[in-house]
């Protein structure tokens, strides 16, 4: 639950205060992978070894941290299927789906970024979709 004080200048989420809500934001969602995954999740469910195959670089116990925490902050939902092996899904919630706009804004943002401070090849930063748009 995320409380706000009377004077509106502070946001208590998990115990922390934050001093605006852009910086609740980023704390929810901001660090290494947690972006990527959010992105590979924009396409629908994916499997945990899709998604650690989409992911390069990212090892399991790193990738099993991220996805947890971003169950518990209410940004994705796991679905576990009574299977043998466990068959295990996780997609966006409609909290999570509402970082669509701001995922594509920060892809654009990088890619403009990247195009006026490098004379190289333009990057796809591990979004093999975007080699795509670019030609």
């Amino acid at each position: 639950m995320i409380v706000i004080n009377t004077s509106g200048s502070s946001y208590k989420f998990n115990g922390k205060t934050y001093q605006c809500p852009i910086e609740l934001s980023i704390a929810l969602f901001a660090g290494r992978w947690k972006p990527t995954i959010i992105y590979k999740l924009l396409d629908g469910k994916k499997r945990y070894g899709e998604l650690k195959k989409l992911i390069e670089g990212i090892n399991h116990k790193v990738l099993a941290e991220q996805l947890r925490d971003l169950e518990a902050n209410g940004i994705i939902t796991r679905r576990v299927f009574p299977t043998n092996p466990p068959k295990v899904e996780y997609e966006l919630t409609p909290l999570g789906e509402g970082l669509r706009p701001a995922i594509d804004h920060l892809q654009q943002w990088g890619l403009q970024f990247q195009a006026e401070h490098s004379k190289t090849e333009p990057a796809t930063n591990g979004c093999p979709e975007l080699a795509q748009e670019q030609k």
